[in-house]
């Protein structure tokens, strides 16, 4: 396989400048554009945010931490790892509420908007279903991939607002795959384009993940010339999916292979390459092997959906 290694690109100076210049307009979540800059941010410290986030290792972690902290500059936030986790949402919201705040923003930073969406409503009471919080001694601890998940409603008086969008419905992730594209791409004529992601078990929801990501790569469609562009699911938590997706998406780059074009790969995931490189073993491949972080259109489109959220407890 052939990678492409390269230097990050003046990220915090980019994040920096987005968020500083108070002069670039964005489309937000509810399609309203407004202008995003220190200048238009009112402090209120009984105003805070929770950033749900799948978790990992040490630089899948820092990756999601990296992207979060410019918007320490004008919120109070803290970030919860792990998959709708009540312990971990639980021990954000009480660093929250130990410095004042009452009226919380929960944004959860997944690929798709449906992943753990009523789950996280039950286990922030905004919806009935979640048990009432067990004696420690009682607790037990279901895992899913070495993550707790706990689940039960949060102890606390605040007013809870989720957020709706994942990162697959979000246009600001259409800069960021274009970008990728443009550093990997030679000679788009000659090249054919994966852009591989996670999937769901459901075949539904796994074709609207596909839908959603298609759209991403509009900007790739239009601005570049890839002989061919494909979006696939990797579905890799589902054993009864996954060998179909591997043949497919094996099938794919060895087709470019054997018609003498160059195949790249780019991962539709929050952080990293997950498993396809496993999955790729022994086929020839281009790929930086980076997901959406880092790109401060990830910061920008946390913050818009920040402010989204906000005008809810207006």
């Amino acid at each position: 396989m052939q990678k492409i290694i390269k230097a990050k690109k003046n990220f915090y100076i980019g994040v920096l400048l987005i968020l500083i210049s108070g002069c670039v307009t964005n489309t937000s979540q509810n399609g309203i554009k407004d202008k995003t800059g220190v200048s238009d941010i009112a402090t209120d410290n009984r105003f805070g945010v929770v950033i749900m986030a799948h978790g990992g290792r040490d630089k899948w972690n820092k990756g999601v931490l990296d992207v979060v902290e410019p918007l320490k500059v004008n919120y109070d936030v803290e970030v919860a790892f792990g998959m709708a986790d009540a312990v971990s949402i639980q021990k954000s919201v009480d660093k929250l509420e130990s410095r004042g705040v009452n009226q919380i923003a929960v944004i959860r930073m997944y690929v798709s908007g449906e992943s753990w969406y009523e789950r996280t409503e039950q286990i922030l009471g905004i919806s009935q279903g979640a048990p009432v919080r067990p004696a420690v001694k009682d607790r037990k601890s279901p895992a899913h991939h070495g993550h707790s998940m706990e689940f039960w409603k949060l102890e606390s008086d605040s007013r809870f607002v989720m957020s709706q969008q994942g990162l697959s419905e979000a246009t600001e992730m259409n800069e960021v795959l274009y970008f990728r594209a443009k550093q990997l791409s030679k000679d788009a004529r000659n090249e054919d384009l994966l852009i591989l992601a996670h999937g769901p078990g459901d075949d539904e929801e796994n074709e609207r993940w596909i839908k959603n990501i298609t759209l991403r790569a509009s900007d790739i469609k239009n601005k570049m010339s890839f002989n061919l562009v494909k979006i696939e699911t990797l579905r890799e938590d589902w054993s009864g999916k996954r060998p179909a997706a591997e043949k497919r998406i094996r099938r794919f780059v060895q087709d470019a292979i054997n018609n003498n074009r160059t195949a790249i790969v780019i991962p539709y995931r929050v952080q990293g390459f997950g498993p396809y490189a496993k999955v790729l073993k022994d086929l020839d491949y281009k790929s930086n092997e980076t997901g959406l972080v880092p790109h401060e259109n990830v910061t920008q489109w946390l913050e818009n959906q920040i402010k989204n959220l906000r005008n809810h407890f207006n």
